[in-house]
């Protein structure tokens, strides 16, 4: 742990504008026909370096057909939040959500980027069992956690109830649980072979 908050984490948008520049860049590689699988890219996007804006490091899942969407950091500026508690966390971990599998990839990123690697696997059966969601979709940091956005309910194929929001812990990774307490019946608009029809639960 830090005992001063991460440089990288800033109180306004104003000092946001005038951090120094990126020198690395991350880029998800997807296998569109899942005959491979998908990779994380790192890219040099360095000024004056002879490898900028080059992939420079790659880090391939073990697993095909995650097909990777909206993928983000464990932490950001929210956790100087004086009611977050996270206070001297690090932007270190991006979390990847498989939108096809249902299964999340940890991988860490310090000390050294072009040495990523995965730092944890969290399988579709511990996020079905422990949200009833599926088909995680966006990641989102926050002052309490991490926040997964997604887009199936539980069941075999996600269609039974409807999805929601969980809530990760930001530096253990497990994952705590449904993120919303009472949210009422809601609609759905459900489109399927060009057909639309509107579902409540």
């Amino acid at each position: 742990m830090n005992i001063r908050p991460d440089p990288t984490f800033y109180p306004s948008p104003k000092l946001a504008m005038e951090a120094p520049v990126e020198k690395f860049a991350y880029a998800l590689m997807l296998s569109p026909d899942r005959s491979k699988p998908d990779a994380l890219a790192v890219v040099d996007v360095k000024a004056g370096s002879k490898s900028r804006g080059k992939i420079v490091h790659t880090v391939t899942m073990p697993n095909k057909g995650d097909e990777f969407h909206h993928f983000g950091w464990n932490a950001c500026s929210s956790a100087l939040s004086p009611l977050s508690g996270h206070a001297f966390l690090e932007r270190r971990f991006l979390i990847i959500p498989g939108m096809r599998s249902s299964r999340i990839y940890v991988i860490d990123t310090k000390p050294d980027p072009t040495k990523a690697k995965i730092h944890k696997i969290i399988e579709p059966e511990e996020v079905f069992r422990k949200t009833g969601y599926s088909r995680p979709h966006t990641i989102h940091c926050g002052p309490e956690g991490v926040y997964v956005s997604t887009l199936g309910g539980a069941g075999p194929d996600g269609t039974e109830g409807p999805p929601g929001i969980f809530i990760m812990d930001c530096e253990s990774f497990e994952i705590l649980g449904k993120w919303e307490i009472d949210r009422g019946p809601r609609n759905c608009i459900m489109i399927s072979g060009g057909t639309c029809r509107v579902t409540t639960w």
